[in-house]
């Protein structure tokens, strides 16, 4: 389990730029997480499906 929960984090951080973040409100802030959230569920969803990976 701890394997898993690093390598979520390295990818919010680094795949998909969480720790980009420079802005001064909580409401930016809330913003970005959400979208950054949003983006590590397709990447995993597209990962987990079987169909996405076989060539057209």
């Amino acid at each position: 389990m701890r394997w898993r929960i690093e390598h979520d984090d390295r990818e919010l951080k680094h795949g998909l730029g969480l720790d980009h973040f420079e802005g001064r409100t909580w409401r930016g802030w809330h913003h970005h997480v959400t979208l950054v959230t949003a983006a590590q569920a397709c990447l995993t969803l597209r990962r987990l499906d079987p169909k996405a990976h076989t060539p057209a």
